[in-house]
């Protein structure tokens, strides 16, 4: 199943494996790449939690005490937490300061995985972060991909 927020994320879905799919969501300037990775994690048999909500509304104040914000963020670090793969993709057309907090929160939990193209403003210190804490990096989703097939019948 793909879990969007604020959709609640049932006890039951702890029976397949699932994917928390963190990374760049800037509406209009980050490709849809949850959706896509979504589906195909969906067609391995796994639990999808994506957090590109449909109906947000970026006039939202970002603020602990906005209940819409409130919402999406609790349900974001549910989320993390109860995943067993984070797939992290940091598009190179975005500065995505919130996955990079999320990188960093997550970097010793021995389940992300990152995805980072060549021209990512801060590549150096993504790779520098993955080669510290032992988390695979990936140039392309296709390579992860091809990774994941093998890592999925081990896992």
């Amino acid at each position: 199943m793909i879990y969007l927020p604020p959709q609640n994320i049932a006890l039951r879905c702890r029976s397949k494996k699932s994917v928390f799919l963190a990374g760049s969501i800037e509406m209009g300037v980050a490709e849809d790449w949850q959706t896509t990775m979504g589906k195909w994690f969906l067609s391995l048999g796994w639990n999808v939690f994506n957090p590109r909500r449909t109906d947000w509304d970026s006039s939202w104040i970002q603020s602990y005490d906005n209940p819409q914000f409130n919402q999406q963020v609790s349900w974001e670090l549910n989320a993390l937490e109860k995943s067993d793969v984070i797939l992290m993709y940091l598009d190179p057309n975005t500065k995505s300061p919130i996955s990079l907090l999320e990188l960093g929160l997550h970097a010793s939990s021995k389940k992300l995985y990152v995805i980072c193209p060549d021209g990512f403003w801060r590549k150096g210190n993504v790779e520098m972060v993955c080669s510290t804490y032992d988390i695979p990096l990936f140039n392309t989703l296709e390579e992860f991909k091809k990774y994941m097939k093998i890592f999925d019948k081990l896992v």
